[in-house]
């Protein structure tokens, strides 16, 4: 009887991770999935980066309201980042040459547990780490080699000309 209630309480939380957009909200259901599954609250502590405390308050408002407590309980203004996190994640950004938005939306969700309603304030992020929009491929698709040979010697015959004058 146990057994069963304990297996349909995680297939309850199974199914609303599967639904759920919100990082936030999978990462405190994964949580209490975790504890029903038997994993120590340390063990969970070091797989989702998540303090003790936490974990504690999420089994206890799943165990009182059920998958609605695990809802965020707000939809309105979300949480932005301290200055010491905005300096960590600016680093963090310099670390690599190339960047897809998706890469920054994930970690300030689940590492500072943070989402910008606009792109306007991640695109703002790599702009103040020195990243450019133009930097996320290293070479454009739609480049055609040769049209660009023959602009390249075009423009140089024009060059040669114009140092003749």
């Amino acid at each position: 009887m146990i057994n069963q209630h304990l297996q349909a309480k995680i297939g309850e939380l199974q199914e609303f991770i599967d639904c759920r957009p919100d990082a936030r909200e999978v990462r405190k259901a994964l949580a209490v999935k975790l504890v029903y599954q038997g994993y120590k609250y340390e063990e969970i502590q070091t797989i989702l980066d998540v303090s003790v405390g936490s974990i504690t308050s999420w089994k206890q408002a799943y165990t009182e309201y059920g998958i609605s407590g695990l809802r965020l309980s707000y939809k309105g203004r979300k949480s932005n980042l301290s200055a010491e996190q905005r300096e960590e994640v600016l680093s963090w950004l310099q670390t690599k040459a190339y960047w897809e938005l998706g890469e920054l939306e994930y970690k300030l969700a689940f590492e500072y547990d943070v989402t910008y309603e606009s792109k306007r304030s991640y695109y703002d992020l790599f702009d103040a780490a020195g990243i450019s929009w133009k930097k996320t491929t290293k070479l454009n698709p739609k480049a055609d080699e040769d049209a660009v040979a023959v602009k390249k010697n075009r423009l140089r015959h024009c060059w040669q000309a114009a140092e003749k004058k």
